[in-house]
């Protein structure tokens, strides 16, 4: 039996004590007697004694009929116990649970056993819902029995869901149960819950951490803890609903956070409204307007007299050569297929019906004041937003790493862009993100020079296609503390999932937003920015950029968020969304954000797409926070499992947290999330507390070891030999990105697959030549050592870069001067280029080059290239360098085309 230590997630420990319960009753039944016997004997009797701790939290099968079943194995009955565990471990691995009950006696025919595992979807889509609600009292067996029986008296046939209630007795395993049980949709706290809990178990402990533990409820009198348990719960699962019964008067309870409380009854047990309440609650975030109005279109006789002979299905069902993707794809795609706005349906362009509400929904769910879906991916999402944002001349401090889609947004906004510098990976040959004291040092650098006005954006990556996740709020906090009207603009396209994840959740742009807004009103805050004022009056810019500053209660939140909602949630390909926290929306940027959104979106969207969306964001709400939590247990399984493989350890290494964040960017210390002497640490503190985190589900795994190139162990060996798909490598790793449909077996398939990989090395090794072992040794040292430094962004030429000092450059005008050919040379990257720069020429590239990977520009229109830059491009040993020809070379300007190009400046600056 594995330890407690070996398991991240409570669940996952959960599911495997039923399993290995059922194992050990299997067996003695099989060998009653014997030495083996005794042995099985005490570790059943310990999974029972660790399943107790945990089966409190949980509805199915009910803390009685475990009890029952414990009572059935320690007087010896062990058919019944064998029977029993084996119905209740096969129903928590089908969720047979969620759809029927679930007999566990032996002797009662259960004839849908056997169909559970085989239930179609069309099937499973007729069943009701299944959720669970959590009842916070201090009660005893028969008070908990009454309680029960009258929620359960109030379910009719007619409701829309079904749901069964699980009774904990304080606060503190309230918060657990929450954290543990993802079943859980609403919450009816009582007056007499008590404070503490009686569970003392680290993994449950590490659950009551997240929710603020011990320390922030120590102090609350008993009359609070009602109230109190409401706006816990708000900060780890703001989704959930809460139902308050108190018996204190309205004037006590009038001016209190009551968090995600719905609604208070006052002294009494009206089990039918609270009922009706739970119902109405849950159906709030079932609703899905866009799909459901889809759905109805779709069923009604329809003549099509418009654009689209697909619509409907007509051109496929009418043909005699394309009947396979009729047969493929099902009527319904087709039937729901349109261009029309009216019959039920909306403009995604100019909504007033079910899309503005699926809008208005996702908005909520993500915690943003407006939300906008978008149907060509983020990469049109990031390019609305900054031509919304932008005025031509604005200055804009960007990651200079971002993805490309934002170099190209500067471009159509004629930005002026102040490029930032990530911290290098060298021996990875990838970068991490931007440290705030780089953020600082331009800002007041930009202040200095009398040009903060222009400053308008800064625009981050959160988190990194590597998983390098930004300390969000504090970048904002301490960079409005210098610039209190600047925007934000942070590329979530990886990120979707965090808002449905109590440790990822407060690094989001969204939910950093609205906590600035409501520290900025508080006088506590108001107070503290005064002092620091009065403290740092004078102080130089090394002062600044050490100290924590605080923005001054004036500062305006302005924040928008992009996202991917395909990369990692439940969306069809190119469904995305913006989300806007901006408290000058309406008055100054409603009118630029229509027409920059008119000018990027599609006349004629997919509305496939859009109803994905609104079905994607229903899932979230009421499942996201188990999806998450079972990405987060895959990932950590496939981490720990590579890091404890003695075969593995040999050639493959999984970065963690100290590879991938230098040690003075990680206040807590933390350098990796497993150790296989201490199991796994919390990694809420180093959530809570850091600059930068590594966001756990991307595993990054050292390849080089292997003798393998990271795009050829991507290609020639996963790919092709064993099927494994994945997005993102360097010279020397491979990036494994879990998601929300990730499972445990997918997890022990790589684990199986890389496992015969490092055999069949092993084998070939073995029968080696010296002189084969010395070339594999030379291809490992040339990936693991022999790397070329990464280069920083160098500088733009003058004729782009009216202020040297500063930096900031115009890309626009060299992107546009590169379309006159008479403008432009090509350089042969081997030779030409070396010589020209020995001449004492400065080499100005005229257009982006993006090499896969990394997958950003490393020369953008106007830049100056380096030798550094010159190194690295040599050193690249990819096959896809975006704007590069290999056949003529690096496309450059004439020293023609830039001095014309500095008269032009000069005669513009007179």
């Amino acid at each position: 039996m594995q330890s407690m230590s070996d398991y991240y997630s409570a669940v996952q420990l959960r599911a495997d004590r039923w399993s290995a319960l059922r194992e050990k009753l299997v067996h003695l039944e099989r060998e009653p007697q014997g030495r083996r016997a005794k042995a099985a004997h005490a570790e059943a009797q310990k999974l029972f004694g660790s399943l107790a701790i945990v089966e409190r939290y949980w509805a199915f099968p009910g803390m009685a009929a475990f009890e029952h079943i414990r009572r059935q194995f320690e007087a010896g009955h062990l058919s019944e116990a064998t029977y029993s565990v084996t119905r209740v471990n096969r129903a928590l691995t089908t969720g047979a649970y969620r759809r029927r009950k679930i007999p566990l006696e032996q002797g009662i025919l259960d004839e849908d056993q056997e169909e559970d595992a085989l239930l179609p979807p069309d099937a499973r889509a007729l069943t009701k819902p299944y959720f669970e609600v959590m009842i916070v009292d201090d009660v005893n067996e028969h008070q908990e029995r009454w309680l029960k029986s009258n929620m359960l008296s109030m379910r009719r046939s007619e409701d829309a869901f079904t749901y069964e209630p699980v009774v904990v007795s304080s606060l503190q395993d309230a918060l657990i149960g929450v954290l543990f049980n993802h079943n859980i949709q609403a919450i009816i706290v009582r007056p007499g819950l008590r404070l503490e809990s009686e569970v003392e178990l680290a993994i449950l402990t590490r659950y009551l951490n997240r929710a603020g533990g011990a320390e922030e409820i120590e102090d609350i009198p008993p009359e609070d803890y009602g109230p109190e348990l409401c706006r816990l719960i708000a900060k780890v699962r703001p989704e959930l609903d809460a139902y308050l019964v108190t018996d204190r008067s309205v004037e006590d309870i009038a001016g209190l956070d009551l968090g995600i409380c719905r609604r208070v009854f006052y002294n009494q047990e009206d089990f039918m409204e609270l009922h009706l309440n739970i119902l109405r609650g849950v159906q709030a975030r079932f609703k899905t307007p866009f799909f459901t109005a889809l759905k109805e279109y779709s069923k009604q006789p329809t003549g099509v007299f418009h654009a689209m002979p697909i619509s409907r299905g007509k051109s496929i069902t009418r043909s005699h050569w394309i009947q396979d993707m009729g047969a493929f794809y099902g009527p319904n795609i087709f039937l729901a297929e349109t261009s029309a706005t009216s019959g039920g349906l909306d403009s995604l362009l100019e909504p007033h019906g079910p899309i503005k509400e699926a809008q208005e929904l996702a908005a909520r769910a993500f915690g943003a004041k407006q939300t906008f879906f978008a149907t060509n991916g983020t990469s049109t999402c990031n390019k609305i937003v900054v031509q919304a944002l932008v005025r031509p001349g604005d200055i804009v401090l960007v990651d200079r790493d971002c993805h490309k889609s934002h170099h190209y947004g500067m471009v159509l906004a004629g930005a002026n862009v102040r490029y930032l510098d990530s911290y290098p990976l060298n021996e990875y040959s990838m970068y991490g993100a931007v440290p705030l004291k780089e953020i600082k040092h331009h800002l007041l650098k930009l202040k200095a020079a009398g040009k903060l006005d222009r400053v308008r954006m800064l625009l981050l990556t959160n988190c990194t296609f590597d998983g390098i996740v930004y300390n969000v709020e504090r970048v904002m906090e301490e960079c409005l503390a210098i610039k209190p009207d600047l925007i934000f603009l942070w590329d979530e396209a990886w990120f979707a999932f965090a808002r449905f994840g109590p440790t990822y959740r407060p690094r989001t742009g969204m939910n950093a937003a609205n906590n600035l807004r409501e520290r900025l009103r508080s006088p506590e805050h108001a107070k503290a920015h005064a002092k620091q004022v009065e403290k740092l009056q004078d102080a130089d810019e090394a002062t600044l950029i050490k100290t924590r500053l605080i923005p001054p209660p004036n500062a305006r939140v302005r924040v928008y968020t992009t996202q991917s909602t395909h990369k990692t949630l439940t969306s069809l390909r190119q469904g995305s969304m913006i989300h806007v926290n901006d408290q000058d929306f309406k008055g100054e940027v409603e009118a630029s954000f229509q027409e920059a959104y008119m000018t990027h979106t599609s006349t004629s969207p997919n509305y496939q797409i859009i109803a994905s969306l609104d079905v994607g964001r229903r899932q979230v709400e009421l499942e996201g926070f188990e999806f998450v939590q079972r990405q987060v247990e895959a990932a950590m399984a496939m981490r720990r499992a590579i890091s404890t493989h003695p075969l593995l350890q040999k050639y493959f290494k999984v970065l963690t947290a100290g590879d991938m964040i230098p040690e003075e960017h990680r206040e807590s210390g933390v350098e990796s999330y497993y150790d296989p002497e201490q199991g796994w640490t919390d990694i809420w503190n180093c959530w809570e507390k850091d600059e930068f985190v590594l966001d756990a589900t991307r595993v990054t795994l050292a390849v080089g070891g292997t003798g393998w190139d990271g795009d050829t162990f991507k290609t020639q060996v996963l790919m092709d030999k064993y099927g494994i798909q994945i997005n993102k490598t360097s010279r020397n790793t491979v990036l494994f990105m879990t998601n929300i449909g990730t499972t445990r077996s997918s997890v022990a398939y790589l684990i199986e697959v890389l496992v015969e990989i490092a055999k069949e090395l092993d084998d070939r090794l073995d029968d080696a030549s010296k002189m084969e072992r010395l070339a594999f040794e030379r291809r490992v040292k040339n990936l693991m050592q022999d790397l070329p430094p990464l280069p920083d962004f160098s500088h733009f030429h003058e004729a782009f870069c009216a202020d040297p000092d500063t930096g900031e450059g115009d890309i626009r005008t060299p992107f546009f001067l590169a379309y006159d050919e008479n403008n432009c040379d090509y350089l042969d990257l081997q030779g030409g280029i070396e010589a020209e720069m020995d001449k004492g020429r400065e080499v100005v590239s005229a257009s982006f080059i993006i090499p896969y990977p990394p997958g950003f520009p490393i020369l953008v229109p106007g830049q100056v290239v380096s030798r550094e830059i010159l190194a690295f491009m040599r050193a690249l040993d990819v096959n896809e360098i975006h704007g590069y020809r290999a056949d003529l070379g690096l496309r450059v300007f004439t020293d023609e085309a830039l001095a014309k190009q500095l008269e032009t400046l000069a005669t513009a600056a007179e």
